[in-house]
C-alpha cells in the first residue's frame, strides 16, 4: 500500500514515518517542511515539501505518488495555537478537510487522524474520562480537534470513508523535540535532568495528565489501522498508557539522578493543563481492537534517561530532528 504521511517532520510524524518504512519500505512518502528533520527523512525514502492547506499541491502529491492511504499528522499544537488561532484553524481544520475530500474523490483505502485529550474541557469528568462524554475544549487546538473528529465521523457515515483516529495523551520521546504542546514539560524535564540536573517546570507539581511513551504511540496507530473495520464501534478512540503528576516524574528521575532538582513556575499553559483530564478510560480501545500499552512511568523514565545519557556521552544530546 502506498502511504502518505503529512506532518512528517513533527514529533509523532518523524518517528511514525520511519516505523511505517520498516513495514512498507519505499512505499511511504513523507510530507513536511521543517529542517533538519526534512533532510533526515529525505535521506531514508521519498520526501516532498507540502503545506496541507494547499489543496492543489496535496492532490498533486497523492496523484503523482499513487497514494492509497494517508496518515494525517500535520497540525498546530495547543500552546502554539493559542499564539495564532487563525493559523491553527487553517491548518488543523481546513488541512483535514482537504485530506478527507481528496481521499473521498480518489477512493483512498484509509485515513488516520490523530485527535487529542485537548477535546475535553472543564465540563468533562477529569478522572477516568470516558469514551462518550462532553467535549468542551477551552483552547483553539481543542476546538479544531473536536471539529476534526466530527468531520471524520461525517465522512465515514456519509461517504463510507474508512477514517480512524486516536485521542492521544501527551507523548514522550527521546528522539524528537517537543513541538509546542502543553505536555512538553514531560519531555523537557528529561533533557534538563541529564544536561543540567535542574529544571524549571511550567506547570504545578501536583498537575496530573495522561501520557504515553513514543513506542506505544506508534504501535497504537499501526494496530488501529490494521484492525478489522467491523470490530470498530468508534471512528476516534480514547487511548492512554499512564498518568502522573509533574512531581511524580521528577521523583522517578531522582531514583536515577539523586541530585536532580525542580522549580515550579506555572505559566499560561497551567490553565490549559487544568482543563484536561487527569486520567483516561480507554476500555473501548482495549475491547474493540486489543489495545494494551507496554510502557509505564518506571519503564519510560529508565529508557529516556538511558537514551539521553548515551547521546550526551556521544556529544549530541539534542536530536537533529
Amino acid at each position: 500500500m502506498r502511504i502518505l504521511v503529512t506532518g512528517a517532520t513533527g514529533q509523532i510524524g518523524s518517528e511514525l514515518t520511519l516505523e511505517l518504512r520498516r513495514h512498507h519500505r519505499d512505499d511511504v512518502v513523507a510530507a513536511g517542511h521543517r529542517r533538519p528533520a526534512a533532510d533526515k527523512l529525505a535521506a531514508s525514502g521519498p520526501f516532498v515539501r507540502l503545506d496541507v492547506t494547499d489543496r492543489a499541491a496535496l492532490e498533486r502529491v497523492v496523484r503523482e505518488h499513487r497514494i492509497e492511504a494517508i496518515y494525517h499528522l500535520a497540525a498546530v499544537l495547543s500552546a502554539t495555537g493559542e499564539q495564532d488561532p487563525p493559523r491553527a484553524w487553517e491548518v488543523n481544520v481546513n488541512g483535514l478537510y482537504n485530506v478527507l475530500e481528496i481521499a473521498r474523490h480518489r477512493g483512498l483505502a484509509q485515513v488516520f487522524y490523530p485527535s487529542s485529550i485537548a477535546v475535553f474541557g472543564p465540563r468533562t469528568p477529569r478522572d477516568a474520562t470516558p469514551q462518550d462524554t462532553i467535549l468542551s475544549p477551552t483552547t483553539i487546538y481543542g476546538v479544531t480537534k473536536v471539529a476534526g473528529e466530527l468531520l471524520c465521523d461525517y465522512y465515514a457515515r456519509r461517504y463510507g470513508l474508512d477514517v480512524r483516529g486516536l485521542r492521544y495523551p501527551g507523548i514522550i520521546s527521546s528522539e524528537t523535540p517537543p513541538g509546542g504542546g502543553t505536555t512538553d514539560y514531560a519531555v523537557e524535564i528529561f533533557y534538563a535532568a541529564v544536561e543540567k540536573r535542574s529544571y524549571t517546570c511550567f506547570v504545578r507539581e501536583d498537575t496530573a495528565l495522561p501520557m504515553m511513551f513514543m513506542p506505544d504511540c506508534l504501535r497504537a496507530a499501526i494496530e488501529l489501522m490494521a484492525a478489522p473495520n467491523g470490530n470498530l464501534r468508534y471512528r476516534t478512540y480514547n487511548i492512554t498508557a499512564m498518568s502522573f503528576t509533574a512531581g511524580e516524574v521528577a521523583a522517578e528521575i531522582r531514583k536515577h539522578i539523586p541530585e536532580f532538582r525542580v522549580r515550579y513556575q506555572p505559566d499560561f499553559r497551567q490553565e490549559i493543563a487544568d482543563s484536561w483530564p487527569r486520567s483516561i478510560d480507554d476500555s473501548a480501545a482495549r475491547s474493540d481492537w486489543g489495545w494494551k500499552p507496554v510502557y509505564g512511568l518506571k519503564e519510560t523514565t529508565a529508557e529516556m534517561l538511558r537514551a539521553l545519557g548515551e547521546r550526551q556521552a556521544a556529544g549530541c544530546l539534542y536530536p537533529s530532528g
